[in-house]
């Protein structure tokens, strides 16, 4: 067996860790000179700023992951104010209740909003609906309020997707089980989440990106710099790679192939590892199974703006004390929402500053996700002094723009996992965000999984 990896994500790197961990052959390829896709740390002086995920959960995948690279022990959690979530309510930050009686104590939402989340425990499991999106979902269950102040904000903040596209079976397949099961959503969490601890969220003391530099690092065949250009499939059913656009040179005495540097490949490759965004595994996989390549072309990528703007400290009125804020698509703000990097992370800013890590973009701000920067600089200055209280402008700002971000979990995806289960009977595995889930403790598990299958 000889597994081609495409793609040197978080996803990618891991399934060629656990294959080289079980002694499975496989050679990875990454276009980029750089390993990691979106896991992006970068370092100015006195900052660290993210461009990818900010913090990561603490999964069991992920620890047992990090201690292997032996890197537990440059886990950083954040600080302790994180657990506090705001929301724009009105024009105003409130605290978000970060629990269902927390919910019911708080005035953050209406007696009426309080009323329909008890009056959850009474409804009946609905029919299951593999159409009903997410909005849909928690509106029939909780109504209306919820939707708007708590699902649109979180799926904005998290998956930069819409709940009135978003699919409930295939964003959180959990919570349709728990209700055909209980009955009531919440019954089902109460029975479930009996005795359990929440995850810790944390990073590494230098970014995020030190766990795929550091898996790329440890890996034998993972080759930077190759892009692969085409697949072709042999009449034995193996896969041959066209890397570079140069096709791969047959030396038929060493059974390997040449490329015009003298790097070695193996010959034949039984499996193929689609670990690569579905838009950029469409056009290899077109001229072979053209349905398939349609249907992952078909996946929505919107666009994200990530930018970041450092005040000095005495300007900013607002005391910071959380994680962020997020803004619901019904407040009309201009972003998404703001991390306060300063506040969870205070070592990545120098004494004296805070730093507003702000998110442009995703399927409900696309028009301004492609604005220029200079425009977004000064619509995100303009925002942040008016909800913060900022009296001064900023030290300075910059930007980083992902043209495509997250996948999104719409009816367009249905399409793309039934193509990935039927590429499978042809020993093509899907392992990226798009496949897994766009959470990184998705990826880890299905990157894992997939490798124990291949073994």
């Amino acid at each position: 067996m000889k597994v081609a990896i495409i793609g040197g994500g978080i996803a990618g790197l891991t399934l060629a860790w656990y294959l080289q961990k079980s002694g499975v052959a496989y050679d990875l390829f990454e276009a980029d000179s750089r390993p990691g896709g979106n896991f992006l740390s970068q370092h100015l002086p006195g900052y660290l700023l993210e461009s990818g995920p900010n913090s990561l959960q603490l999964s069991a995948e992920l620890a047992e992951l990090l201690g292997d690279l032996g890197l537990s022990d440059q886990l950083q959690d954040t600080a302790a104010v994180s657990q506090h979530r705001y929301v724009l309510r009105g024009g105003q930050y409130r605290q978000l209740p970060g629990s269902p009686p927390a919910l019911l104590k708080s005035s953050f939402f209406s007696w009426k909003a309080k009323g329909q989340v008890l009056g959850e425990m009474l409804r009946k499991a609905g029919p299951r609906n593999e159409q009903e999106t997410v909005a849909q979902f928690f509106r029939r269950r909780f109504g209306p309020e919820i939707v708007d102040y708590a699902v649109n904000p979180f799926m904005a903040g998290i998956y930069a997707g819409d709940p009135e596209q978003l699919l409930i079976h295939k964003t959180f397949p959990q919570l349709v089980a728990l209700e055909q099961e209980h009955g009531s959503l919440l019954r089902g969490l109460m029975k479930t989440s009996k005795g359990a601890t929440r995850r810790r969220i944390v990073s590494l003391q230098g970014g995020v990106q030190v766990i795929t530099d550091t898996l790329a690092a440890k890996l034998t065949n993972y080759h930077a710099g190759r892009a692969v250009a085409a697949v072709e499939r042999r009449q034995d059913g193996s896969y041959q790679l066209t890397v570079n656009s140069e096709q791969l040179v047959v030396n038929s005495e060493e059974k390997t192939l040449l490329t015009a540097n003298d790097s070695l490949f193996t010959e034949k490759y039984t499996h193929l590892a689609l670990a690569l965004p579905a838009y950029a595994a469409a056009p290899l996989l077109q001229p072979l199974f053209p349905e398939a390549a349609a249907a992952l072309a078909a996946v929505r990528y919107p666009p994200m703006s990530v930018l970041y703007s450092a005040y000095d400290r005495a300007a900013v009125a607002h005391p910071l004390n959380g994680f962020g804020a997020l803004h619901p698509k019904v407040e009309g703000a201009y972003a998404a929402g703001s991390i306060w990097t300063s506040s969870i992370y205070p070592s990545r800013v120098p004494a004296g500053q805070v730093l507003f890590t702000t998110f442009v973009g995703g399927s409900q701000y696309e028009e301004a996700a492609r604005q220029p920067e200079e425009i977004q600089k000064a619509a995100v200055h303009a925002e942040l002094s008016r909800l913060y209280g900022i009296t001064a402008g900023p030290r300075w700002q910059t930007r980083y723009f992902w043209p495509r971000g997250i996948p999104q979990f719409d009816q367009h995806i249905v399409a793309a996992h039934a193509a990935a289960d039927a590429l499978q009977a042809h020993n093509i595995v899907a392992v990226a965000s798009w496949r897994a889930g766009v959470g990184v403790p998705d990826c880890l598990r299905h990157a894992r999984r997939s490798a124990e299958a291949l073994a």
